[in-house]
């Protein structure tokens, strides 16, 4: 006999799918990570397609009665989750329209169905997917890639598998979560296991070693069990946990999984004020310590015991800050500052927003926030301040190193500030990559650096920093092979990211096959969300260059592009960049002009000039010599 239970509705547009039930969007059966208040706007705007959704009602219905969250700031980082999961945006906007300063409005057709059948099973191809024929749906087709990160990850993980060394242990923290319906605590449970991470990193690292959150945040709401999990990230052990918000009190609960027969060997609850919050990571690492007999020393027992209370609204603008630092762009990380600020305007003593600060100040010329000018004076600052409040904070030391090498070109003092960062804490996989590519690279240590990269993936084998870097040490160390073998990895990882085809297509002139760099250029740019009949039209621009004057027409025509305000990221726009087209053009002057010119701005790419292959024909030039000296570096 039939139910007469109706089923849950669920949506279908383009070419995903979306539960409200549960909170699963898919694209093509594939499963999309997202949670949070993007999930909850994306039901509201679903439920009411073709209809204006304004701010104030969001503001009730994800932050009701709040008194921490900055709504205008939240809700827009929100909502640019939200377009990045769909691979929209506002500025072309196929899916949501922002009405400016009234809110925003679903304006994809949209269906409702009771009976959600999985895209992988049998989801209706149209004919535009199947036709392809033109080029420019060929291009178009490039950013259609995403949405399964987590499944293309690990299928790709398979040839970067590495062991620990012998007797070491190695332990992830999955994310922890969120067990309760306060607002805040989202990024609270993120906090938790960021920094649960840190302590784990710095208990014994000759025993210990503990996979970095990029990674380890990708198993986040997974369907997967511990053993799966273990064998993908190669540890031993799984730790994982939730938090709870009531107020101002907390309630952590951890446990701590054998990955050989998922077994738990040991669970642990912790109630407590959120200023204490401190205190109950250090209980837990301590506990965790004695179930897999890694000897603490009395240095690290000193700094267990005396954890310091935090402020409460402190460590909630802190954690506010690292989550809108995670987006890495122009926005997220003024925002950012704006939070860590905050959180040491509570609380002066507060040595991790000093750390944080600083990271966010050095890397802003990256995101184009700030000029390197600006921003490292005032990171120099702020990681001395963090530093002179907590010595044996590793991410002050890993900073500071990062600051000495690329602005102060102070490498005796880098090198120390690197090493005692991964003394203290040998887990951190973005120590390990500073180390190799702010010191060891410049410096023409090639090797070593190559083998830090390698050491950072086993820590972190799921981030595309990383992952990315590796290539360009092989660059540097003119392993083209290898670097090409590498990239090409990453975009099987990270399929729809501009800047992997703009490395790809900087690759290929090395390697003098400029057809091979066009076809990446062009997918750079449909990538970063240019127009694809005008995407074809510069390929076959570049494509004409190149047939009538050789590798000279290609660089002219990239001299051109370089004026124009929507080159992908790290086209050669800058100074530095410039430097290498007029290199390649034979204009020697022009190129040491430029250089000059980008090393008075202080550009971060300065300290790479020695390695660069494209200048290795300036290497004579008494200019050039006098540029080096003036970094403090040497050719090899």
């Amino acid at each position: 006999m039939a139910s007469n239970v109706a089923k849950p509705i669920a949506y279908r547009f383009g070419s995903f799918e979306f539960d409200p039930q549960t909170g699963e969007l898919r694209k093509q059966g594939l499963r999309i990570r997202l949670e949070g208040q993007p999930v909850a706007i994306l039901t509201v705007l679903l439920e009411r397609p073709n209809q204006l959704v304004a701010r104030e009602e969001l503001q009730k219905r994800l932050w009701p009665d709040d008194t921490f969250v900055d709504f205008e700031q939240s809700l827009n980082a929100a909502v640019r989750r939200l377009r990045l999961a769909l691979d929209d945006s506002a500025e072309s906007p196929r899916y949501i329209e922002t009405l400016a300063r009234r809110g925003y409005r679903w304006v994809a057709p949209v269906t409702q169905t009771s009976d959600l059948v999985r895209i992988e099973e049998n989801y209706p191809v149209s004919k535009s997917e199947t036709a392809r024929s033109s080029r420019v749906s060929q291009i178009a087709r490039i950013v259609i890639i995403g949405g399964a990160v987590l499944a293309i990850l690990i299928g790709a993980w398979s040839v970067f598998r590495s062991r620990p060394p012998t007797g070491r242990v190695m332990l992830a923290v999955l994310p922890f979560q969120n067990l309760g319906n306060d607002p805040q605590q989202p990024f609270l449970a993120d906090g938790m296991t960021e920094e649960m991470i840190t302590q784990l990193g710095g208990l014994n690292p000759e025993r210990l070693g503990v996979i970095a959150r990029t990674s380890a945040s990708l198993y986040k709401a997974t369907n997967k069990n511990a053993g799966q999990i273990a064998r993908e990230l190669n540890v031993n052990y799984l730790l994982e946990g939730g938090v709870r918000r009531d107020g101002q009190r907390i309630r952590v609960t951890a446990r701590l999984i054998q990955a050989s027969d998922q077994a738990d060997v040991w669970a642990g609850s912790y109630d407590s004020d959120v200023g204490d919050i401190l205190k109950v990571q250090s209980e837990v690492a301590r506990a965790l310590a004695r179930q897999i007999q890694v000897q603490l020393t009395r240095q690290t027992e000193h700094r267990l015991s005396n954890t310091q209370r935090v402020n409460a609204f402190a460590h909630d603008a802190y954690l506010q800050g690292q989550q809108a630092w995670d987006l890495r762009d122009k926005e997220g990380t003024a925002r950012s500052i704006q939070q860590f600020q905050r959180a040491i305007e509570i609380d002066p003593g507060y040595a991790s927003a000093y750390a944080a600060l600083a990271r966010a100040y050095a890397l802003s010329p990256v995101s184009g926030f700030m000029a390197a000018s600006d921003a490292m004076p005032k990171a120099r600052d702020t990681a001395a301040h963090a530093i002179a409040l907590d010595d044996s904070l590793a991410a002050g030391h890993t900073i500071m190193g990062f600051i000495k090498a690329h602005y102060e070109y102070d490498w005796p003092t880098a090198e120390s500030e690197f090493q005692t960062a991964l003394r203290l804490n040998p887990s951190d996989s973005l120590a390990h990559l500073f180390y190799s590519n702010s010191y060891l690279s410049p410096l023409g240590r090639h090797n070593e650096a190559i083998e830090e990269m390698k050491t950072a993936i086993a820590l972190d084998p799921f981030s595309l920093r990383i992952q990315s870097f590796l290539a360009r040490t092989y660059i540097w160390a003119r392993q083209y092979d290898d670097a090409l073998a590498q990239l090409q990895k990453v975009t099987q990882m990270f399929p729809n990211l501009a800047i992997e085809h703009e490395r790809l297509a900087h690759l290929y002139t090395y390697r003098d096959e400029y057809v091979k760099a066009i076809a990446e250029e062009s997918r750079a740019r449909i990538i970063a969300g240019e127009d694809p009949r005008s995407v074809l039209r510069l390929e076959e621009s570049l494509h004409s260059a190149f047939a009538a004057r050789g590798p000279r027409g290609y660089w002219e025509k990239l001299l051109e592009l370089s004026q124009r305000s929507d080159n992908p990221p790290e086209a050669y726009t800058a100074h530095d960049g410039l430097a290498i087209i007029y290199v390649r053009l034979g204009e020697k002057e022009k190129a040491l002009q430029a250089l000059e010119q980008a090393y008075n701005e202080r550009q971060l790419h300065m300290t790479e000039i020695g390695i660069e292959p494209a200048f290795d024909s300036l290497h004579s030039e008494p200019r050039f010599q006098r540029l080096l000296h003036q970094i403090g570096v040497q050719l090899r």
